[in-house]
């Protein structure tokens, strides 16, 4: 068995991802919002590297249907129709659209990881379903990576802390140590540390305190909801949709 936690995409090469089953995190808020979304109908999400790209895209696909969605040093793009906040994605903006989203960290690390058999995006909001899913990758192949998006190509505590608690998740009782990396064994600590509080790694973090700082207080709250938004969105062919999950 092998499971790999990478706390920060920039250092991930090809073949470190290649023909693995990968789960990003991006708690604050990247991967909350696309759980949001996805529970509350939109058909598809489109991750880009920039908002030039996210506006040549949408003019390429020129459908009504199309969102711009995103933000850049937190606080949504000029002109998009949404930012990155799990609480803009209500079913009355989202339902039926494909939103084109570019983020700071979050679209990056999905983008990082091109090339998987399967990229999860996940979250506390939907921790039961992706742990789930990742049990049955890792009885299944034997193998195991997940992703965080970290904060500015660095470690961040919220995503850290996340990845711990989808590891214990997945894990159960078992802690097979010398199968896992240094980085996954750091992200169990760091559950030991806070226990089950999502509330206390997320506001501690940088990036959670910088959002209470900028008002958005209500969203670090509702990404430490956790299973609030119990979907399992698949990153595949450069689009986000619902993977089908067992009932």
């Amino acid at each position: 068995m092998k499971l790999d936690v990478v706390f920060a995409p920039a250092g991930l090469v090809p073949a470190e991802v290649q023909g693995r089953t990968a789960f990003v995190i991006d708690i604050l808020r990247a991967t909350s919002a696309m759980c949001a979304a996805m529970s509350h109908g939109a058909k598809a999400i489109i991750p880009v590297a920039s908002t030039e790209e996210a506006l040549r895209l949408a003019q390429t696909i020129g459908s009504g249907d199309v969102l711009l969605a995103g933000e850049k040093h937190c606080v949504r793009i000029p002109g998009f129709n949404l930012g990155n906040s799990p609480l803009e994605m209500t079913e009355a903006a989202v339902r039926g659209r494909t939103l084109i989203v570019t983020t700071t960290n979050g679209t990056r690390a999905l983008l990082a990881c091109q090339g998987a058999a399967a990229v999860y995006p996940a979250a506390a909001v939907n921790l039961g379903v992706a742990a789930e899913r990742a049990r049955e990758v890792l009885e299944r192949d034997g193998d195991l990576l997940v992703v965080c998006a970290g904060r500015d190509g660095s470690f961040a505590l919220d995503d850290a802390y996340c990845a711990g608690r989808l590891v214990a998740a997945t894990l159960g009782s078992r802690r097979p140590r010398r199968e896992m990396n240094d980085a996954a064994i750091a992200a169990l600590d760091l559950v030991r540390r806070y226990g089950d509080s999502w509330e206390r790694p997320l506001t501690r973090s940088r990036a959670g305190r910088e959002l209470i700082r900028l008002g958005f207080r209500d969203d670090v709250a509702d990404a430490g909801q956790q299973d609030a938004y119990p979907v399992l969105p698949l990153f595949h062919e450069r689009r986000v949709t619902l993977a089908a999950v067992p009932v």
